[in-house]
């Protein structure tokens, strides 16, 4: 694992998005996965901010989010459709029928897993995926215990996720209890992972992740596995790590 240090969370937020639109200029035809959640906001802020700026284009990447709510239609204002569309896609010059987010609302939710992971096979698994990581190690939605050999799928949140994503909802009993997620095998699989850890909330996380041994009960610890993955946090959530860059 690489290790990049930021000052702080804009810092986290230019370097990672700088990364990006290094690897969209260098690869036009980039299959970029895409996360959601707090931490993804200002990379995203960035990439519009330099979209405008310099013409950086995205007419050739095709994107793939990690993850839906079931029950939330994608005009839904807390569906994870509707965070990528208001927060980048209407932004820059993507082709939004090149813009891939599971279907949360569909009847058969489980044959959605398998098309969602046959799309991605399709189209030859992705490049670079942006990542974050829940304080109970999850990556995507994948809680503890999942197992590793584990691709698309439908996951019931636990209480702790649930608590943690109740500040975008009115109230925690708005929260669905359900989501569909990539699987850790098909995240396993993308060619590049960029891992993002912003805040002192964060700092159990990331020194269980850079200490701690490989462990189902630890989702994000699998990354240890992977050849090709860079970590960006800020000095925050290095607070009181025993690994320090």
């Amino acid at each position: 694992m690489k290790i990049i240090e930021a000052k702080d969370y804009q810092d986290l937020s230019k370097i990672a998005a700088d990364y990006i639109i290094k690897k969209v200029c260098t690869f036009p035809e980039l299959k970029l996965g895409l996360a959601t959640g707090g931490t993804p906001i200002g990379i995203y802020s960035n990439l519009i901010t330099d979209h405008q700026k310099n013409g950086t284009s995205y007419q050739g990447v095709t994107t793939f989010n990690l993850d839906e709510y079931v029950g939330l239609s994608g005009d839904h204002p807390k569906s994870y459709r509707y965070y990528m569309n208001h927060n980048l896609f209407d932004h820059i010059d993507i082709q939004k029928n090149n813009t891939f987010v599971p279907l949360g609302d569909v009847d058969d939710i489980q044959r959605e897993c398998t098309t969602y992971e046959n799309l991605l096979q399709e189209h030859g698994g992705i490049d670079l995926q942006i990542l974050g990581i829940g304080n109970n190690g999850h990556v995507g939605f994948n809680e503890p215990g999942t197992s590793f050999d584990s691709e698309t799928h439908v996951v019931q949140l636990t209480p702790s996720t649930r608590k943690a994503n109740a500040r975008f909802f009115s109230s925690l009993e708005e929260v669905p209890t359900q989501a569909i997620t990539m699987g850790i095998s098909t995240i396993m699989q993308s060619k590049e992972i960029l891992l993002l850890i912003s805040g002192e909330q964060k700092k159990d996380a990331l020194n269980r992740l850079l200490t701690g041994n490989i462990d189902k009960n630890f989702p994000a610890s699998v990354l240890k596995n992977h050849p090709n993955v860079t970590i960006i946090a800020d000095t925050a959530a290095f607070a009181g790590s025993k690994v320090h860059s």
